[in-house]
């Protein structure tokens, strides 16, 4: 009876949801019907093309000429510069390298570490 019961709600689901599923209709392809000419559409289209972008945020600004005093070969020296310089953004910039000192000799500290590396035991 259990089994019976379950195929019987199996099936209830399956015609309310077979009932709620609708098939959208297709209609074709639609015609367009233009009263321009080919070319009068063509021209519109290159003058879209060259003018600036509607949709952007400096729509409809325009573009502002400034006057400065700064000749342009100083403005590309100090672009130059910059971008050559070390990046102000990056961790630890300007805290410098310091050099230290030390009086261990270096083959010993690098023999240490392959021996770490290895897993061998380090000399005491």
């Amino acid at each position: 009876m259990n089994t019976a019961s379950k195929l019987l709600s199996g099936f209830a689901l399956a015609i309310l949801a077979a009932a709620g599923v609708q098939a959208e209709t297709y209609d074709g392809v639609t015609k367009v019907t233009s009263t321009q000419s080919r070319a009068a559409v063509r021209a519109e289209g290159v003058v879209a093309a060259h003018s600036g972008d509607p949709f952007s945020d400096a729509a409809g600004q325009g573009v502002v000429k400034m006057a400065s005093s700064i000749d342009r070969a100083s403005v590309r020296s100090q672009g130059f510069a910059a971008a050559h310089s070390a990046n102000p953004y990056a961790e630890g910039y300007g805290q410098g390298v310091a050099r230290v000192e030390s009086s261990v000799d270096r083959a010993s500290v690098r023999l240490q570490a392959r021996a770490a590396a290895r897993g061998d035991r380090l000399p005491i």
